[in-house]
């Protein structure tokens, strides 16, 4: 008997600064499990990442998780913005603070760009906050245009802001 069941890889970036920002980490990762985003999931370790873009705000938690999903890249988008609703996430100038944060890195091999949205992420390559905690997870991981590792993105990157880590895995 053949698996018919298409699932991809996802690799999804959550970030928050607002509140107790563990509790909100915890509580998205809990609804992506419960509203079955992912399976198979896996999470990096959590990190405290100085504010990217506007830098007058609270200091952000970040972490990673990838695992498999049968919902199409339209709908993995739909569900994270429920979630980020539900949640409590208020909409606020870009680069502000965040409730929480879920962003759509890669779905597969897939490259899509259109206004409403482009994966892979466009400027996760410059971001230490998605790749070190990506590098927990897939450090082997073939980023489908830049044709690079996220071990190699890692250590090609220039982004100097503050990355430390804050726990293990949640």
């Amino acid at each position: 008997m053949s698996n018919e069941l298409n699932e991809e890889f996802v690799l999804l970036s959550l970030g928050t600064n607002l509140a107790d920002r563990k509790a909100l980490l915890e509580s998205a990762l809990a609804m992506l499990s419960a509203y079955k985003v992912l399976s198979n999931v896996r999470v990096s370790n959590v990190y405290e990442t100085e504010p990217y873009g506007y830098l007058d705000q609270p200091w952000f938690l970040n972490l990673t998780v990838c695992g498999t999903t049968l919902l199409k890249p339209f709908e993995l988008f739909d569900r994270c913005k429920d979630i980020e609703k539900k949640i409590g996430r208020i909409d606020r100038l870009r680069w502000h603070e965040r409730e929480i944060d879920i962003d759509i890195i890669f779905y597969g091999k897939n490259i899509i760009e259109n206004e409403l949205l482009t994966i892979p992420h466009k400027r996760m390559h410059e971001r230490n906050f998605v790749l070190i905690p990506a590098n927990d997870l897939v450090p082997n991981y073939i980023h489908p245009k830049l044709n690079k590792s996220i071990k190699q993105l890692l250590a090609e990157s220039i982004d100097n802001s503050i990355v430390k880590l804050f726990s293990e895995v949640i």
